[in-house]
């Protein structure tokens, strides 16, 4: 005859699942850094409490217990691990101090420069390629481009203030001359150093009003490129977003020949598959370029979550960062953050609404379905 399972058994099996249907089991077993801090765990055959990441032999899950804080696991019972000594500071919150002093050190350089990855490095008692690796982990950026950001918010805010010349402004924001700052001014505030004083009132934006099968579409071009195309339900919204973007640019209508080009977007926005051959004026800051960047990669009919583009831009803890930078984008379906969803494939988060989001994934997926056909059969 089979055995009967005592009370004990079966209460032992009941807590084993109960653990491993928690999300914090799985943290446990990929030995997940990230998780440090959020929660400790305790193993009641060895009395020890410790971190996620703990390196000691994975414990049954029978008996594990999840625990707050170190109080709670020590409140019952539980003594720290010797191994991943859990009370201490964790290696994360140890290199983000590390990168919180680097990010100082650059902000006070100001106009004598940015120090050499070398000297930062050896300032933080790291190898430059360790602390290259982490200082890119925790910001989304590596320190020569986090000094370049840097510089250029500091150029912004030096032109806004009256009392400084133009080139007053470009040097003492940091720039070694002002030849190579003209090169890529318009890269740095999206137009000249003299119009960005004026408030961008001389900027000069063309743009339309249209209809596509997703509703009312603003399309505005800057003269560099595409700078805006907006999808919504209420066309007079739609300018009104455009404007409080632009709000101290020339907003003009445009003409015969600017139709042309908003037929073309259109065109792309029924058929986003088919790419988009204009040239676009994207201005964000050094972060969200990134992951914007990032973004146009996606090919046409596939999708990737808000966590794997953080990990694509050297960022995988800055998934929340990406998707406010998938919301702050202007430019619909040309930079493709439609293509961007969450890590269990759920739809959310687009700024001109989720059915827009779900129509564009399907189509994408009905014109790549062919082509993949197509591929498999030769």
């Amino acid at each position: 005859m089979p055995r009967t399972p005592t009370s004990r058994q079966a209460d032992q099996a009941a807590h084993a699942a109960a653990t491993q249907a928690d999300p914090r089991w799985a943290a446990v077993v990929a030995r997940d850094a990230q998780a440090d801090g959020s929660f400790w765990y305790s193993v009641q055959t060895t009395g020890v409490y410790c971190r996620p990441s703990c390196a000691a032999r994975t414990p049954r899950p029978e008996n594990v217990r999840f625990h707050a804080s170190c109080a709670d696991a020590e409140g019952a019972g539980f003594r720290p691990c010797q191994r991943c000594r859990p009370r201490q500071p964790t290696a994360l919150a140890h290199h983000a101090a590390l990168v919180t002093d680097a990010c100082r050190t650059i902000d006070n350089a100001a106009a004598d420069g940015a120090p050499s990855v070398d000297a930062l490095a050896a300032s933080a008692g790291l190898s430059p390629s360790h602390f290259h690796r982490i200082f890119k982990q925790a910001t989304g950026l590596t320190p020569k481009a986090y000094a370049a950001a840097r510089r250029e918010q500091r150029v912004r805010s030096a032109l806004e203030q009256p009392a400084d010349s133009v080139t007053d402004a470009i040097y003492s924001a940091g720039y070694q001359s002002s030849s190579r700052f003209y090169e890529k001014s318009h890269q740095v505030l999206g137009m000249t150093p003299t119009h960005y004083r004026a408030g961008g009132a001389t900027q000069r934006i063309r743009f339309a009003v249209a209809q596509c099968s997703l509703g009312a579409i603003v399309v505005a071009h800057s003269g560099q490129g595409l700078c805006a195309i907006l999808l919504g339900d209420d066309p007079d919204a739609l300018v009104r977003d455009l404007q409080d973007r632009f709000a101290q640019a020339q907003l003009v209508g445009g003409d015969t020949d600017f139709e042309a080009l908003v037929a073309q977007v259109v065109g792309f926005v029924e058929a986003p598959g088919v790419g988009l051959a204009l040239p676009l004026d994207v201005q964000g800051t050094a972060f969200q370029q990134r992951v914007w960047q990032a973004l146009r990669t996606i090919p046409a009919g596939q999708t990737a979550s808000y966590a794997e583009i953080a990990q694509r831009i050297g960022a995988p803890t800055a998934t929340r960062a990406v998707a406010q930078a998938c919301g702050a984008n202007a430019l619909a379906v040309a930079i493709p953050c439609h293509r961007v969803v969450r890590s269990d494939g759920a739809l959310s988060g687009y700024r001109w609404g989720v059915e827009r989001k779900r129509v564009l994934l399907e189509r994408e997926a009905e014109a790549a379905a062919p082509a993949a056909t197509k591929k498999a059969a030769a």
